[in-house]
């Protein structure tokens, strides 16, 4: 069944991109021109890559680059592209549940129809904030936004198998289903490598599930016949162009010409 987006706004074509027949394929973006490529190519929405918007402005990945500066890129974003985007905000450039609220409003107001918020804690590489604790950081920022009457995909995410945790699905699936109490309205687990691992996540709550593309886990139809609802790509976009980047300028310098560029 197709979707019929006409007359929609960002928020709501978001959110039914979510719960469609087919994934989401999510473009992974990180200033306006590659924004505007996805675009023009028929993506149907975009997201922040936190990893490649760092790196293009010489920080690295973990809130190292100020938070200003993510918002000027989504206010640019926002004003070249018509179809929604949503923010990789890491564990939310902040340390209490109030700042990080303060700046999830900052992203709203710029036009963001979404957020992607971590359970690491980046302080300390390897380890999760408690299930309860991110749970009421959700839940403080659902209750917030209902209050103000502010529309805003919440992506919770829990990075179980990227740390490669103890137990590591049966501890999602108790995170997962602690953040859906809480009011999000997507749940994100990256780095998950088994199917069947991932149908059980699947089957484990009534959230649209995200997955980033790996190696292993890269063939459309498969996801989608998995039950998984967003796919991402994260910075795989932006490091594949890099390589490619890489060869080309050693090819200029091996051939002495300009010639491979044309």
């Amino acid at each position: 069944m197709q979707l019929n987006l006409k007359n929609m706004n960002h928020f709501d074509i978001f959110l039914r991109l979510h719960h469609s027949e087919k994934p989401l394929l999510l473009a992974n973006v990180w200033d306006v021109s590659s924004a505007r490529v996805f675009e023009k190519n028929g993506f149907k929405a975009a997201g922040t890559s936190s990893r490649a918007l760092a790196q293009v402005h010489g920080y690295e990945d973990g809130e190292k680059i100020p938070f200003e500066l993510v918002l000027h890129t989504v206010k640019e974003i926002v004003a070249h592209i018509q179809i929604p985007l949503s923010v990789d905000m890491e564990t939310g450039y902040g340390l209490t549940n109030a700042a990080i609220i303060q700046n999830i409003e900052k992203l709203h107001d710029l036009g963001a129809v979404g957020i992607n918020l971590e359970d690491s804690i980046l302080a300390e590489p390897g380890k999760l904030k408690p299930a309860d604790q991110f749970q009421k950081t959700i839940s403080s920022i659902r209750n917030h936004l209902e209050k103000k009457n502010m529309r805003l995909f919440i992506n919770a995410r829990t990075d179980t198998f990227l740390h490669k945790l103890p137990s590591m699905l049966e501890e999602t699936i108790r995170r997962i289903v602690l953040y859906e109490q809480a009011g999000a309205d997507g749940i994100f687990v990256p780095f998950i490598q088994d199917p069947v691992h991932l149908k059980t996540v699947v089957q484990a709550t009534k959230l649209p599930v995200n997955i980033v593309c790996t190696a292993k886990l890269c063939d459309i139809a498969q996801l989608s016949a998995s039950g998984v609802k967003r796919i991402s790509m994260g910075s795989a976009f932006h490091r594949y162009l890099t390589a490619m980047m890489e060869i080309s300028a050693q090819t200029i310098l091996s051939q002495q010409s300009y010639k491979s560029l044309f």
